[in-house]
């Protein structure tokens, strides 16, 4: 089976990949790395091609479905968490923990 070829893939994992695909087309990424992005995510979350079998293969991992492209970290702006240490720092300083 030469590389890129879909024929293990199952139904579903091509619906997914076409749906997350127009998602990151929609959103202006070009098709062909829209193409790459999507099978990459559809593999991560399925592990890639699917065998058929009852009880085959290992659960679906859909956290980067859930997480929705956003980047880590810290939700707070990087003055907030500066502000927020500062005032920790003199609380520490204040109690005679710092």
């Amino acid at each position: 089976m030469p590389r890129g070829d879909k024929s293990s893939y199952t139904d579903k994992q091509k619906r997914q990949a076409d749906h997350i695909e127009q998602g990151y087309e929609d959103r202006g990424t070009s098709h062909a790395e829209a193409e790459r992005r999507a099978w990459a995510t559809v593999n991560k979350q399925t592990g890639g091609g699917k065998k058929s079998g009852s009880g085959r293969g290992t659960k679906e991992n859909h956290e980067s479905a859930r997480r929705g492209g956003h980047i880590g970290g810290s939700s707070q702006s990087a003055a907030a968490r500066s502000a927020a240490a500062k005032k920790g720092w003199e609380t520490r300083r204040k109690h005679g923990r710092g």
